[in-house]
């Protein structure tokens, strides 16, 4: 376990109170109430100093009331670092005007469109998508990448064409940890990590294998793969809580991530669980 505080940069906080997640149907033990002292308890003797609040599919239209609702929080919860929002950008232009009403919010630092549950595998190709997503340099904003690992070669195509975007792949672009699938994904994971505007969480791995047979041993290659190719400059640690309990304790996680990086020096293990998200999400 870090012998220091620690950033999350991925945690989830749910308001099905106030809020519609119709995809917490297919698992009902995530469709609750989800808190900052619910994260607390849940990180038990992990010190987490700030984390990163990213959006959880909440049903459209209401992506603006979820950020209003986070930012709500901050006044009572001072480890909130910043959060990543969702928007749909495949409207394109026309999104700027829900840009310019979320920046009025001081935790904003990033957008999140999901794609990994899009059938079409050209989704964050189109157009209308790549003219959205170049509108958040200008106001700069990073881009969460969220996707399945056969989507790969399109996201590789998007940062192409997107170079002046801050790209965040998250959970290390679900490889097919279950099926015990590497290839094509770790290429591409390298061929990706040539791109110096993406940086990649060490997060939501766990839940890609079978969540009650995984060992650590079985999850190991992915996450050595993605920190040997993003470097500990550009990978960050993220529990993906509370998602990652149907996999796991965020304890346990923070173990497993310890024993693949035991080899690294003080100052790399404070970059993967500190450094890099305070700086490429501007934590102050």
């Amino acid at each position: 376990m870090p012998g220091f505080p620690i950033i999350d940069a991925h945690v989830h906080l749910c308001n099905v109170s106030e809020l519609k997640y119709s995809w917490t149907k297919e698992v009902p033990q995530l469709g609750r109430n989800v808190s900052p002292a619910d994260l607390k308890q849940a990180a038990g003797p992990v010190q987490v100093e700030k984390f990163i609040f990213v959006e959880v599919d909440v049903d459209s239209p209401h992506q603006l009331t979820e950020a209003a609702w986070i930012e709500s929080l901050k006044p009572s919860t001072p480890e909130l670092g910043g959060m990543v929002v969702s928007l749909p950008l495949e409207l394109g232009a026309a999104i700027e005007e829900d840009i310019i009403t979320l920046k009025r919010h001081s935790l904003l630092r990033g957008i999140r469109r999901l794609i990994q549950k899009e059938s079409d595998p050209e989704f964050c190709l189109q157009p209308r998508f790549i003219e959205g997503l170049k509108l958040l340099a200008k106001h700069d904003l990073s881009f969460d990448i969220c996707i399945y690992h056969h989507q790969l070669p399109s996201v590789l195509k998007m940062v192409v064409q997107c170079p002046e975007v801050h790209f965040v792949l998250d959970h290390i672009g679900k490889p097919g940890i279950k099926a015990g699938l590497f290839e094509p994904w770790g290429a591409q994971i390298k061929e990706l990590s040539r791109f110096a505007n993406v940086a990649c969480k060490i997060s939501g791995i766990i839940t890609e294998a079978d969540h009650k047979s995984w060992t650590r041993e079985q999850v190991k290659p992915y996450i050595a793969h993605a920190i040997d190719c993003f470097g500990f400059d550009r990978a960050m640690f993220g529990s993906d809580w509370h998602v990652q309990e149907l996999a796991g304790t965020y304890p346990g996680w923070i173990d497993v991530v310890d024993w693949v990086i035991a080899g690294a020096s003080d100052g790399e293990k404070r970059k993967l669980y500190r450094e890099t998200a305070k700086r490429v999400y501007r934590i102050s």
